[in-house]
């Protein structure tokens, strides 16, 4: 599914990348905030190919991918945000593939961050590797557009909090991983994503995503001191990723 809000000029190459997908298996579920430069044409210029489209106010972008979460009825839920694209047409195959494991309840792949204005321009690579629960220690997550998850496990984890505005993606998949749902990591780039999102949009978002990061370790169990180090920590991961390249 895809929230969105005022993304007339990302919106298509999103929606066009989920119809190139080669699985043929797929809902299309649209939930937008009430836009108003366009991008209510640009989804409705679609018709039939998107399954499902809500446009009215909401609170945000939490609050729009809890509706979707709502309304899809397919057996696995994952999210393609409005300004990102599928890296190419077999994502949503692997992804299947993966989940054909009864045992796996959700499913995660690489993502890179690409130039806003040039998507084939990569400016840093997200290697997500293996999950193990001693990594969340040391601040470790799945990129979360890249995470696919069963409906029983989203009715199970519960809904997004929207109380949190930038990072109830990490509450969420902190519960996920916490009650211990088994994983499956995808060793290919699944999801190129512009930059310039909420989380790292100005100084003043990138301060509000560490608090709420740190209040987040909090209220799972993490002491202050390891909440401090596994945010330093996360944050550091990423220093190796602006510097690699795979393309």
């Amino acid at each position: 599914m895809t929230a969105v809000y005022n993304r007339a000029s990302t919106i298509a190459e999103a929606l066009h990348s989920s119809l190139s997908q080669q699985y043929p298996a797929v809902e299309r579920v649209v939930i937008d905030g009430g836009s108003a430069d366009g991008t209510v044409e640009v989804v409705r210029a679609l018709g039939e190919r998107i399954d499902t489209f809500i446009s009215e106010a909401d609170h945000g972008i939490y609050d729009a991918l809890n509706k979707g979460v709502d309304v899809a009825t397919g057996d696995v839920v994952g999210f393609l945000h409005a300004d990102d694209l599928f890296n190419d047409d077999t994502v949503l195959s692997r992804v299947a593939a993966a989940m054909a494991d009864p045992s796996v309840s959700a499913v995660y792949g690489d993502l890179v961050y690409v130039s806003k204005d040039r998507p084939e321009q990569v400016v840093r690579d997200w290697r997500a590797g293996e999950y193990s629960p001693a990594k969340l220690r040391r601040g470790w997550m799945p990129p979360h557009p890249t995470l696919y998850v069963r409906r029983s496990v989203f009715d199970s984890v519960g809904a997004f909090d929207t109380s949190l505005r930038i990072a109830a993606d990490y509450d969420w998949m902190l519960r996920l991983l916490l009650a211990g749902h088994r994983v499956a990591y995808i060793p290919h780039v699944q999801v190129r994503m512009r930059t310039g999102g909420a989380s790292n949009r100005s100084l003043g978002n990138i301060m509000r995503k560490s608090t709420e990061d740190f209040s987040v370790l909090r209220r799972h169990g993490f002491s202050h001191a390891a909440a401090a180090t596994a945010l330093l920590s996360k944050n550091l991961r990423k220093l190796p990723q602006l510097v690699r390249r795979r393309f």
